[in-house]
């Protein structure tokens, strides 16, 4: 597994050591699961940024008309 270093401030590695105790992970693991959440939304608000011009030319501009189109 390839490693990663990242600086942090002290303010930081507290806050994070602090999670790590709390939920018996390690601050690996945590670090590793908030990069891939942060890099799914990412992915999802691109996808969105293309697919939205699609959905307004075809009359999707609210939740409530996907929904409607998807009943």
């Amino acid at each position: 597994m390839p490693t990663l270093s990242v600086r942090i401030d002290e303010e930081l590695d507290a806050e994070l050591t602090e999670l790590a105790r709390r939920q018996h992970r390690s601050k690996s693991e945590l670090v590793r699961q908030m990069l891939r959440r942060q890099l799914a939304l990412v992915a999802f608000k691109e996808a969105r940024r293309e697919l939205l011009p699609l959905g307004e030319r075809a009359g999707l501009i609210t939740d409530e008309d996907v929904f409607e189109l998807m009943s």
